[in-house]
């Protein structure tokens, strides 16, 4: 594990006023599970940001609790059928662009016996989709397929020109897989293509203005009539091998009979990790991978990382695998080696798993305390902003001292904060480069933001790519002021001022009835909740009876529930203890029903997200 030093320095630059006239982060414990505000933000108990309340008109639907049937069809949810998420239920394969000419392809290197390579990307969508390439195409009969990841720090992300000579060199590929990238990647596929290596590219990111010449390009995004365009990319990858099982089955071979349904642990956790659009598609995929877990049947790497993160997988849910597996996976490209986390997610020996997965978990807590000290820097920069008076729409951030593979982390931390654009930069590895990652808000398309700026600058950004809500990019440090400036402009332009006031929606108050343990269970296991299909949250006013302060930043309250003579926990992670008041009668704020489990006794709590006192 390469040895990564704290950072040193506390000097932040960042947008201000005066540079001209917001757009992958995830909860790494516990702690942070349910706090995607960051509560300990200076001034987080001035209010609550505006909240609305979600259709509270519930449809009649056979079997399924009124509750629940309001909260799903608030969500889009038009019938009961939809609910169901059997395999049945994915688009066929056979409309997704490339598999047509992808599959012969592959086909006719299996018979040959060539070795095929898989090129993946370091994130843990890449390492999922990397891992279930290599086990799917052995599954599928061919010969010993390999892989290679780059290393973020000397070869950047895709399929380069440097990534096709370093697999010439220790790979030798006749066939090269890209997952999770590859429809940016026009020099290293000509590359591949001049050293006589056909590419079949699998990714989920949003096209440029040039494709590469490869020998086949599977992405939903170049057909938007294809019902499954949100897929991640571990999920692109599994219908390229449901479309080589279809292959075989038609041809009579007996690896046509094999069962990729077991590899839906890998997708479910890709998917969930890499927060793409939870539509149905989608939720059927992290649905039936969720139920292996729980059934015990997924690969020895993941349970590993289960057990590392405390979670019992019989009772896991589709968020567990955001909060607590994917920041572990993450760790390893964000400071180290992805290798790392693939190779956990390949072996088959529990053994060599746990020491994986003590790995990964050692290299994670590396990166929490990186994080902390960067996180610190950036919010005491935002509070003196706020104190010079209104935040500029946009925020970017820039310190010496701070790691490449933590910036994007920093960046999501800071925007749910200040709720704006936020671009977080470090130091690259190549001198005179900086590297920043980007995170939006709904009202600005973030790469589109970068590529208006592109535009009326050119050589101004040395690279960039990514999608609505996040992004990534590279320049030269002298450029920062100017980029600065230029980014401002452009989100000046793109953004409506509105979008800058947070709010938050609700599915409303709950009935103290409904505040129960079954209620808690209901809602955690009715459907994989995530991106675009958010979890329920409510909001109300609590009686306080009582209240305390755990590990000097976590509150936790004793609520009162009239309406059955009952009591609940109510906690708040990470709240600004030190600015909260003496017990306050009553508390207003928004929150979760989950289910706390201690000494293996289960009980209903409120998580909250927002808080303040009522009185």
């Amino acid at each position: 594990m390469k040895k990564i030093e704290s950072p040193g320095s506390d000097r932040v630059v960042c947008a201000s006023h005066a540079c001209a006239g917001e757009g992958k982060g995830r909860a790494a414990d516990q702690a942070l599970r349910y706090t995607p505000a960051l509560m300990s933000a200076p001034g987080a108990f001035v209010q609550l940001p505006e909240i609305q309340r979600r259709s509270t008109t519930a449809p009649s639907w056979p079997d399924v609790p009124p509750l629940l049937a309001r909260i799903l069809a608030a969500r889009g949810i038009e019938s009961a059928d939809e609910l169901q998420l059997g395999l049945a239920g994915l688009p066929a394969p056979d409309g997704l662009p490339g598999l047509a000419e992808a599959v012969p392809l592959l086909l006719e290197a299996r018979a040959a016996g060539k070795k095929v390579v898989v090129v993946g990307d370091y994130d843990a969508d890449g390492a999922t989709a990397t891992a279930l390439m290599v086990r799917g195409l052995a599954l599928l009969g061919f010969a010993q397929p390999g892989f290679l990841v780059p290393d973020r720090f000397q070869y950047g992300y895709g399929l380069s020109p440097a990534i096709v000579e370093l697999a010439q060199r220790e790979a030798q590929p006749d066939v090269i897989i890209t997952v999770d990238n590859g429809i940016a990647s026009v020099d290293g596929v000509a590359a591949a293509n001049a050293a006589g290596i056909p590419v079949v590219v699998t990714d989920h990111h949003l096209p440029g203005d040039t494709l590469p010449d490869a020998a086949a390009l599977i992405n939903p995004r170049l057909d938007d009539a294809f019902e499954g365009h949100n897929l991640a990319g571990v999920g692109v990858a599994f219908y390229l091998l449901m479309a080589l099982r279809a292959g075989l089955r038609a041809a009579g071979d007996d690896a046509g009979g094999a069962d990729i349904a077991s590899l839906l642990d890998l997708v479910a956790l890709g998917t969930v990790a890499d927060v793409v659009v939870l539509d149905r598609p989608n939720r059927i995929l992290v649905e039936q991978g969720v139920r292996r877990i729980r059934a015990g049947h997924c690969c020895p790497g993941i349970t590993a990382l289960l057990e590392r993160a405390n979670r019992n997988p019989q009772r896991l849910q589709a968020q567990d695998l955001g909060f607590t597996v994917a920041p572990r996976l993450n760790a390893a490209g964000r400071l180290s080696d992805m290798s790392h986390g693939i190779q956990c997610l390949l072996t088959d020996d529990p053994q060599r798993a746990a020491q994986y997965a003590e790995e990964l978990d050692g290299i994670n807590r590396e990166r929490r305390q990186i994080e902390q000290g960067m996180r610190e820097a950036a919010m005491k920069e935002v509070e003196r902003l706020k104190q010079k008076g209104d935040l500029p729409m946009a925020l970017t951030l820039f310190d010496d001292g701070w790691h490449e593979g933590v910036v994007g982390i920093l960046a999501s931390r800071v925007k749910e904060v200040a709720h704006r654009p936020v671009i977080a930069f470090a130091p690259a590895q190549d001198r005179g480069l900086i590297k920043g990652s980007g995170r939006s808000i709904i009202g600005l398309h973030m790469r589109d933001a970068l590529d208006r700026v592109a535009t009326a600058h050119p050589g101004l950004l040395e690279k960039f790519g990514g999608h609505a809500m996040a992004a990534g990019l590279t320049l030269a440090r002298d450029a920062y002021p100017d980029f600065q400036a230029a980014f401002l402009e452009a989100v000046g332009e793109m953004l409506d001022p509105a979008a800058l006031s947070p709010v938050v929606v609700t599915d409303g108050a709950l009935d103290d009835t409904d505040i129960s343990l079954g209620t808690a269970e209901l809602l955690g296991t009715a459907q994989p909740w995530g991106q675009g299909f958010p979890a329920p949250q409510f909001d109300g006013e609590f009686e306080v009876l009582d209240q305390r302060v755990l590990q000097d930043r976590h509150l936790k309250l004793t609520l009162g529930l009239p309406g059955v003579s009952g009591v609940i926990d109510g906690l708040l992670f990470n709240a600004p203890v030190d600015k909260w008041p003496g017990k306050p009668g009553r508390v207003r704020g928004v929150y979760q029903l989950s289910v706390n489990e201690f000494r293996g006794r289960r009980s209903a709590q409120l998580i909250f997200q927002h808080l303040v006192p009522a009185d």
